[in-house]
This record gives structure tokens, sequence and C-alpha cells, in this order.
């Protein structure tokens, strides 16, 4: 976070993410972690929901007789309209008079109020849906003491199912327990200019959601990029707790490995092997120069410093020395310098085992030195004709 545009609330927002990562189960599922972002306020306005977080979605006539708390209750999650809508695809009936038409709308009516009876005989206090939910069905909603939310987005809805359990239905014929989902607290909730529906305490997969609040929505968006960057770190560190020393301690003390042991090797495999140990200074000698320091004298410390045993010095930017790195709690995951390593010696030996190369001819040559009478004509990519 030092080199983000947070780093000045990167205490604050260190601990956040620390706790959010902390949250999830052993298997660490990133896509448990919501990001949702707010308009105005300041940075330190942002905060981190133990549960599901999500805007209030576009609410017809009857949302405002909705309770907004509940406690202990039932969650169904759809992905049905419920709504009246015009047919589609020229669809025609034809009817001889007044009666049958009303049967039709009748019909239509009941359709849309058989759906309503079965959520609410099924015990579910909120109902959530992907798609539309209308006024009528809001206004049922609101006379029974339910909750109701369309448009829910697709993230928002299958963290939902993940976290408090039951299943996204298609339909409402024959709803069991154990299709339903059990939220301890729910409330409804103002946040800056924005209303939000909140669901606490999970009792499936566990996650959690950042509130993001700042002036405009580039700095959010950097914000939320930031974040991320700082979640894959935290989740990495969590799932192998190994660590190295950063600032080129690593690559300092492979390096003075390499030099010793190719002393002790006949032919040509020793320049590669020196090689190799010189490639890896680069990391500390590119630091020292992204610092303005240098990068001569910084090398000659560290070497002197990892000849002596001193194995975990490395480069320091802000004190513009060599420092203990380990001690000084500047590490890289163990991980992330492994594949550095086993990439960079793989593309070594793949340019190394390359015995000939084809060399394409120039398509351009030079002309001045042509007779005219002998300049070729060339068109495409510049073969003769």
């Amino acid at each position: 976070m030092s080199s983000k545009l947070i780093n000045h609330q990167k205490s604050y927002f260190s601990k956040l993410v620390v706790k959010a990562v902390l949250t999830l189960d052993n298997s660490l599922p990133l896509n448990m972690i919501g990001i949702k972002k707010v308009s105005g306020g300041a940075l330190e306005n942002s905060e981190l929901i133990e549960g599901i977080a999500f805007k209030k979605t576009f609410s017809y006539a009857g949302f405002e007789m909705q309770p907004k708390r509940y406690y202990s209750c039932k969650i169904a999650l759809l992905n049905i309209e419920l709504e009246l809508k015009a047919e589609k695809n020229n669809a025609e009936v034809r009817v001889d008079n007044v009666v049958e038409y009303q049967k039709i709308v009748d019909a239509e009516w009941k359709i849309l109020y058989d759906k309503l009876d079965r959520i609410y005989k099924s015990g579910a206090k909120i109902v959530l849906s992907q798609l539309p939910i209308g006024d009528v069905a809001t206004q049922y909603f609101a006379d029974k003491d339910m909750f109701c939310a369309g448009r829910v987005q697709d993230e928002d809805l299958k963290r939902t199912l993940k976290a408090y359990g039951g299943a996204i239905l298609v339909t409402v014929h024959d709803i069991k327990d154990s299709d339903l989902g059990m939220c301890k607290i729910f409330e409804e909730k103002q946040i800056g200019n924005e209303r939000f529906n909140i669901l606490y305490e999970c009792s499936g997969t566990k996650t959690c959601t950042f509130i993001l609040r700042g002036g405009t929505k580039q700095f959010l968006d950097e914000t939320e990029r930031s974040l991320h960057d700082a979640i894959m770190v935290v989740r990495r560190m969590i799932k192998n707790n190994a660590v190295v020393g950063g600032g080129g301690a690593i690559e300092m003390e492979l390096s003075k490995i390499l030099r010793d042991y190719s002393r002790n090797i006949v032919g040509k495999e020793q320049f590669l092997i020196m090689a190799i140990a010189k490639a890896y200074e680069v990391i500390p000698r590119q630091l020292c120069d992204n610092a303005g320091f240098d990068a001569t004298n910084i090398l000659n410390k560290l070497r002197q410093k990892h000849a002596m045993g001193m194995s975990w010095y490395g480069v320091d930017i802000n004190s513009e020395t060599v420092v203990t790195n380990i001690y000084d709690c500047i590490w890289e995951p163990t991980t992330i310098k492994i594949n550095v390593l086993t990439a960079a010696t793989k593309a070594a030996c793949l340019i190394l085992s390359i015995d000939e190369t084809v060399k394409n001819p120039k398509s351009i040559q030079d002309t001045s030195q042509t007779p005219a009478s002998k300049k070729l004509v060339r068109r495409g990519i510049g073969r003769p004709m």
C-alpha cells in the first residue's frame, strides 16, 4: 500500500484487509470478499462489514411499508419474475365477449398471487430475486410484513447463497425448508447518499464486504485495485506462511552461494553459473537505481555483509543503506520468489537450448546504389514480384 494512493491511510486499511482475510474459511475463497463503492465522504469513513451488503435496488410503490430490520429470519433466493407483464413475440388471444376477456385477466392475476402465496407460506421473511419484483408483489409482501428486493446482482445473490444456505429457486412450487437460507440479522442502512441492504452473521461460508468512501469514481476505483492487491498478498501469506528477506537480500545470498559453488566446477559450466549469480544482483541494483542511490556502493556493502555470513542484509530505501531486512519486517513470500526464480531459470534454459536460428531477410533493401533499370518492384510484405 505504500506506493498506492491510500498510502496515508495504510495503517487503517492494513488492519481491515487482515481482518477481512481472517474472516474467511480455511480455503480463503477470494469471491467471498465483496467491495462496494459509495461516492462522498472521506476515505477514513470506509468500513468492513462482516456479512453481505449490497445497494438498495429499484423499488416500487409499497416498499416504504416493508419492515427494514429482521432477526433470525428465513431468506428466499429467486430467479423468477414476480410482476405482470405484457405478452411478447406478438402473442394474440381471440375472445368473443367481455366475460371471456375477464377470465383471461383473472387467470393472469391468479397465477401471480399463487406464486406470492406459496412464497409467504414457505415462512420466508426476506425475498431476493435476480429478476424484477413488481408493484403488486411489493405491496403484497408489505401487507405480510415481508421484505423484497428485485434485480439483485448475480454476484451478490451467489454470495448470499454460499453464506446463508438455501438454493436459488426457479420455481416456487413445493418450497422446502432446505431451499431457504437463514439470517440472524438483516437491516437496511443509510451509508452516505446510498441505502444498503445488509445481512450479518453468516451460517455457512464466511464472507465480508468493504464499503469504500471517497470523493470521485476514479479515486474509488484506484482504492479498490489497491485493496485487491493487499488482499492477494495477505491471502498468499496465510496459505504459505514462509517468507524471505526482501530488498534484494535473498537474491544477494543466492548470488554468493552460486559464486562459491562455481569455483568447484570445471569447464564451461562455471561461466554459466557465474552468469546466473551476476544476474541475481540485478534486483538490488535496480532497487538502488529506482531510489536514486549509488548502486555500486550499495552492492559492495551487500557483498561484504553476505560474505561475513549476514544472509538477510538487503537494501532499505528509507535509511539509504543496507539493513537486516528479515528483522526490519521487509519480507517477501517464499512462494513468489520460488516462482520468479523458476520462471527465469526456465527462460534461460530455453534460450541456451537453441542451436540454430533462421534469419528473415530484410524486406526493405537500400536501393540508392541500385541502377534504375535494375530496381525491383515490390508489394505486400516486401517480396519481389
